[in-house]
């Protein structure tokens, strides 16, 4: 074979090779158009049209109206404060809750695959499994938390959880709390586990207590893991309606709703898709900024270093 040949069967190996990983990528690529870039396109779309689904026929483009209807809500500064009331609370709760039961489960003890099965278990469970369960849990009338107080002495008369603004919120807070420290737990356990245990054997020679260790060795070296953990969660949370919806439905008097709930609830009461775009649209403008900043301020490269 002439050296022309051989140059020009080299060329044609890697133009096979790109169209082969091409074809092996395309159906994830026609699952992320179908159900991810068209309904993107489409909420945007729609967020600049008077498209109400009562009124098929007469929607028509009306420039920013929707934006200033939903600043314009009466309830909208409410809903906003919730939002990030009910976001920064059960983020934080979360991350706490998640480190604590991550350092328990970092050294092995007899069982600990047993115990691991089953505190991560809420994470495979539904949320909206989860709703039901605690507004169960929490009704004023046949609840057994209502119950368990009363017969503890702590309450003297059946208190209504879910009709009062202030209880329905910490109701609904502790529930998602409930649901996701498990994820923490899985992460920030992987993560102490991968760390060398060169480094806390010779921080033992060195005479460093449990405390050193854990904000010079542990911490460090699972920042990454921190970082993107925190950053997931905030946005999930963020955007969960339907435990909301199953336990208050954003009740009472909007006291529980944040901006996803209200959102799904503007969407199938009101039917008017141009507003619900246009918070879907805000939303995720929002979203996009927070991960930009978040990503600033912890310096995080995207490639686990900083």
């Amino acid at each position: 074979m002439s050296i022309e040949n051989y140059k020009q069967g080299g060329a044609r190996r890697p133009r096979n090779r790109n169209r082969e990983a091409f074809f092996l990528l395309l159906p994830t690529i026609l699952l992320l158009a179908v159900f991810i870039a068209y309904p993107l396109v489409n909420t945007v779309m729609l967020a600049f049209q008077d498209y109400k689904l009562t009124d098929v026929a007469g929607a028509h483009f009306n420039g920013l109206e929707n934006f200033k209807a939903i600043v314009a809500d009466p309830y909208f500064p409410q809903i906003l404060k919730n939002s990030f009331l009910f976001t920064f609370c059960t983020v934080t709760l979360q991350f706490l809750l998640g480190l604590v039961l991550a350092l328990a489960l970092n050294k092995p003890f007899r069982g600990r695959n047993l115990y691991q099965s089953v505190i991560f278990l809420p994470w495979s469970i539904s949320a909206l499994v989860i709703g039901f369960t605690f507004r169960w849990l929490f009704n004023a009338e046949f609840g057994p938390v209502n119950d368990l107080l009363l017969r503890l002495g702590v309450l003297e008369e059946r208190v209504s959880f879910l009709g009062d603004g202030t209880l329905a919120m910490a109701c609904v807070i502790l529930a998602m709390v409930w649901y996701g420290v498990p994820f923490f737990g899985i992460m920030l356990t992987a993560a102490f586990q991968s760390i060398p245990t060169d480094l806390y054997e010779a921080a033992d020679i060195d005479g460093s207590g449990a405390i050193r260790k854990f904000f010079y060795i542990t911490l460090p070296h699972a920042k990454p893991t921190i970082i993107l953990t925190l950053l997931l969660r905030t946005i999930w949370v963020f955007n969960s309606a339907d435990l909301i919806y199953v336990m208050t439905n954003g009740g009472p008097s909007n006291a529980t709703h944040t901006l996803a709930s209200y959102m799904f609830t503007k969407a199938y009461s009101t039917l008017n898709f141009g507003q619900t775009g246009a918070l879907g649209v805000l939303f995720m403008v929002g979203l996009v900024l927070y991960a930009f900043a978040f990503m600033k301020v912890t310096n995080y490269d995207g490639s686990g270093g900083f």
